[in-house]
């Protein structure tokens, strides 16, 4: 190997010791970073390492000297990711059901390996196991993978579709009929991942599917029409309704609803939803996908919150009462 080959080495070694083993609280001082470099097989004094960390400055890696006893000690602080947002990547990874155990831990583990070792044991110490309903669907990834691919390059996608049984075992749909489909977008919504499609017979001509209920995903040669490319574009304005995951028309209804309930609306549809005043009595005009799911949510307010516009949904939503 020749000496600028291993002087680069040296270097990126370097830099991999100090993002891994430091910090503010815990620099590392010069005899023992020349320690960690011989134990790869890296020879390296006083000198070479001062000259390394300040070619890694001039590189804007940020490494700061500090002093453990009378030797020079090393650390990087400014990290990519800080700890409170490590955090909040791991917890989300915990929330999401559709993410399996054993990927999650995986998954876990190498977010905090991104706030170096120390962190890292902060963090996977400190983990609450508080979703227990994570699903078992190991080929989650793959899935995802190969539904991404294909929504990249506009192709169909077929898959087989399932339910679960009391068991746990999988019961196909359509008697193990394959689906073939026309994918648009992936969406994360109420802890499950959704492959939302095209499908012109669909209420909207969008149908989703659950990513985690799919087993054969394949991406397939044949491209997806000319509908199905033009509601990529105005996708997001779907996934920003609601009720998007359960079907139904759209429609603008209007919301009266007491003040204590002003926290439910925002939660449900953004804090960027406009909310307007008369009298003790708070409106909100909003889009919805009227289907069972709407309905349902509306009557766990018991009275507080009703449904005053328009009159076509009002008496659908009265016919649905009555068959409950």
């Amino acid at each position: 190997m020749s000496e600028i080959t291993t002087k680069k080495l040296r270097v990126v070694k370097l830099l991999e010791i100090l993002q891994q083993n430091t910090d503010m609280e815990h620099p590392i001082a010069t005899n023992e970073l020349c320690g960690k470099l011989a134990e790869l097989g890296i020879i390296a004094d006083r000198r070479t390492v001062a000259k390394d960390i300040a070619v890694l400055n001039e590189q804007g890696y940020e490494v700061m000297k500090t002093k453990l006893g009378k030797q020079n000690a090393y650390y990087i602080e400014d990290r990519s990711f800080s700890l409170p947002e490590l955090k909040i990547l791991i917890d989300a990874v915990q929330a999401a059901s559709f993410i399996t155990e054993k990927k999650s831990t995986d998954l876990i583990s190498k977010i905090a390996a991104l706030g170096g070792s120390h962190q890292a044991e902060i963090l996977t110490g400190n983990i609450v196991h508080f979703n227990t309903r994570k699903h078992n669907n190991e080929q989650i990834y793959y899935n995802v993978n190969v539904l991404e691919n294909a929504i990249r390059d506009k192709k169909k996608a077929s898959f087989l579709y399932f339910d679960l049984d009391e068991n746990l075992n999988k019961v196909y749909r359509k008697d193990r009929a394959i689906y073939t489909v026309e994918p648009i977008a992936l969406v994360f919504n109420n802890d499950n991942y959704y492959l939302m499609t095209y499908d012109p017979t669909a209420d909207n001509k969008i149908r989703n599917y659950r990513v985690d209920r799919m087993d054969s995903v394949q991406q397939l040669d044949k491209g997806i029409c000319k509908a199905a490319a033009d509601k990529i574009r105005t996708v997001s304005k779907y996934t920003e309704q609601v009720f998007r995951m359960y079907g139904g028309r759209t429609e603008l209804v209007t919301l009266q609803f007491e003040k204590k309930l002003i926290g439910s609306i925002y939660d449900k549809f953004g804090e960027k939803t406009n909310i307007s005043k008369c009298g003790d009595e708070y409106f909100v005009a909003v889009e919805v996908q009227i289907s069972p799911t709407f309905w349902s949510w509306l009557i766990t307010f018991k009275g507080q919150m009703k449904l005053t516009a328009p009159d076509t949904v009002i008496a659908e939503y009265k016919e649905w009462l009555k068959d409950i």
